[in-house]
């Protein structure tokens, strides 16, 4: 190829290159990007029961009762008295549902009963659904305490037959139970946000 005909190649594809630049500026739009950032901030979840996050404090119903005639911090017949269940969402973001449940009751005194709301249940287990409530997301206080009585009474009975076979369910009882046992299990769940 002689030197000619490379300046006259080399000339067109300077022409080219340079009408591109200046076309492409002739025909050039403005063009803006602004950044930002997109944040969600996570709602707080905070549940607690008893002041703990992971397990229920051991009830003991004989440390519930102030009766002096107990011999060794063991509950009788004529004995009564009341635990609390303090549920708290202080902290917590999101509305909460709360139920309590209890589970694995067993060896309880037949003559044993539980007031709740001025009611009187046989077992722990008629309690249920009966404890059950809601921690609105926007309340003030975002605490609950269920206090539940229990009473083993001296006498069961409206006469004397049903006082004396009462006593043999009780004095049973004492032989043959040596501790009465149950599970609470408390459960709080989110509320779901309306639209």
């Amino acid at each position: 190829m002689s030197k000619k005909k490379k300046a006259v190649i080399a000339l067109c594809i300077l022409v080219v290159m340079l009408v591109a630049f200046i076309g492409g500026q002739a025909y050039a739009k403005y063009i803006s990007q602004v950044r930002g950032n997109g944040i969600a901030e996570i709602a707080t979840w905070s549940f607690k029961v008893n002041g703990e996050k992971e397990q229920v404090q051991e009830i003991r119903l004989a440390s519930t009762c102030n009766n002096q005639t107990l011999v060794n911090n063991k509950i009788a017949p004529g004995t009564s008295g009341s635990f609390n269940i303090k549920i708290d969402a202080t902290g917590s973001d999101v509305g909460i549902n709360y139920n309590i449940t209890f589970a694995q009751e067993e060896n309880k005194p037949q003559n044993l009963k539980f007031v709740y709301g001025g009611i009187e249940y046989s077992s722990i287990k008629e309690l249920e659904g009966k404890l059950s409530g809601m921690i609105e997301a926007n309340e003030r206080d975002k605490t609950r305490t269920i206090n539940v009585r229990w009473q083993w009474d001296y006498e069961t009975g409206r006469d004397p037959s049903q006082i004396n076979e009462n006593d043999i369910v009780d004095t049973k009882d004492a032989t043959n139970v040596a501790n009465y046992t149950f599970q609470v299990i408390v459960t709080g769940t989110q509320i779901q946000p309306q639209a």
